[in-house]
């Protein structure tokens, strides 16, 4: 290969791989709690790969940045959650649909980011710490059901925390893939090659999908996504066409929602790797990471269906593990900046408990009353801690 092209290629290659392997586990378990069947869950999948790896080529050969896209991984957690609200599928899709105009919207519209923005950092991420317990739970729930196929995952997952924590999530899905293929095919099924397909459902929509999915879905994408995807690349030096790329993912999940595409976004903790000098010296050439990470997703697409069928034979628990497992660290961040402020701290615990009970009221999930209940009693104790102040 030409000198210059094998470290950000490299990187690329990495980019994909580790984004893969690492949430889609989570995706899964995502679109299956709110109606999916396997082979739409199959389908939203490898939509979702094509839709990020399109827009990550286009993005990274148009402006020549390492500008990478990814499908919302707390918005798939969020999915599980929102298994309470007893949406059928056409309904779900119907959210995602909302989600896609909103984030086009916010593209177009500068005072609904600015509203988004608005929230306090600390109850966005306190909801999203409690969305997020719901599945990284289910490694210790299903150590007790599972144990002969979860210990496994778990230990190789802790052995690589220690000494390489980005394959981490990757080689437990690794591990956890070959030790399903194991159970299968002892059990007779055996693992069989599925052919790539898309099934498509028409979106319905109700108060109930919209306010509580569509809406919780955006704030989560926007928060947990969009925002420090921005972060991370301006740290890195390089400026995000915000308009654009709101466009095009919102244009995207619009276009991919009835196929199962749930949210599309900007990358956050990939993000990093295009654009930091793993990807080669030269700032100018980490494009190149980035546009081999859109042509290694669209080379996952149709590996989708294969996967998606196979985990659907696996033992109760192990795919919600590999989930699980895959979010550990993003929980351990979210709690960490809700509670590093201690004027906020009382109102974000309450956001995360709110969340974390997944609740539903009025038809309304848990993610919606979080915010609300967060936003209620900051209000109600910001002028006692006002009073308190000159003390």
């Amino acid at each position: 290969m030409e000198r210059g092209w094998g470290q950000p290629v490299g990187i690329g290659l990495v980019t994909a791989l580790v984004g893969f392997t690492s949430s889609f586990a989570v995706v899964l378990a995502g679109l299956r709690a709110v109606g999916a069947s396997t082979e739409q869950a199959a389908s939203g999948l490898a939509t979702l790969c094509v839709l990020q790896g399109a827009g990550t080529l286009w993005l990274s050969l148009r402006h020549r940045r390492p500008l990478t896209l990814a499908w919302s991984t707390p918005g798939a957690a969020l999915l599980v959650t929102a298994a309470g609200l007893h949406l059928d599928w056409s309904a779900a899709v119907g959210a995602f649909v909302v989600c896609g105009i909103l984030l086009a919207v916010t593209g177009l519209w500068p005072w609904l980011g600015r509203t988004v923005a608005a929230i306090p950092a600390p109850l966005a991420q306190a909801m999203l710490a409690g969305v997020l317990l719901t599945l990284c739970v289910q490694p210790v729930v299903a150590l007790t059901r599972t144990p002969l196929l979860v210990a496994p995952v778990v230990l190789l997952w802790l052995v690589l925390q220690r000494f390489a924590p980005r394959w981490s999530a990757p080689a437990a899905f690794a591990l956890a893939l070959v030790l399903v293929i194991g159970v299968v095919t002892v059990d007779g099924a055996g693992a069989s090659v599925q052919a790539p397909t898309l099934s498509f459902t028409a979106p319905t929509f109700s108060w109930a999908a919209v306010v509580g999915l569509a809406l919780p879905l955006y704030v989560v994408t926007m928060a947990a996504q969009n925002v420090p995807g921005v972060a991370v690349l301006a740290a890195a030096g390089y400026r995000v066409p915000w308009r654009q790329t709101l466009l095009l993912t919102g244009a995207g999940t619009v276009a991919g929602a009835g196929a199962g595409a749930h949210a599309v976004n900007l990358a956050a903790i990939t993000a990093a790797l295009p654009a930091s000098a793993e990807a080669g010296p030269d700032p100018e050439r980490r494009w190149i990471a980035a546009a081999t990470a859109g042509v290694a997703y669209l080379a996952l697409a149709p590996a989708a269906a294969t996967l998606t069928a196979l985990m659907a034979q696996a033992p109760p628990g192990v795919i919600e593990s590999v989930a699980g497992l895959a979010l550990v660290g993003t929980l351990a961040a979210s709690l960490t900046a809700a509670t590093a402020d201690p004027a906020e701290r009382m109102p974000a615990v309450a956001a995360f408990l709110v969340a974390a009970g997944g609740i539903t009221v009025l038809g309304i999930g848990a993610a919606f009353w979080a915010l609300l209940a967060g936003l209620l009693l900051r209000l109600v104790l910001r002028p006692r801690r006002r009073l308190a102040a000159p003390v």
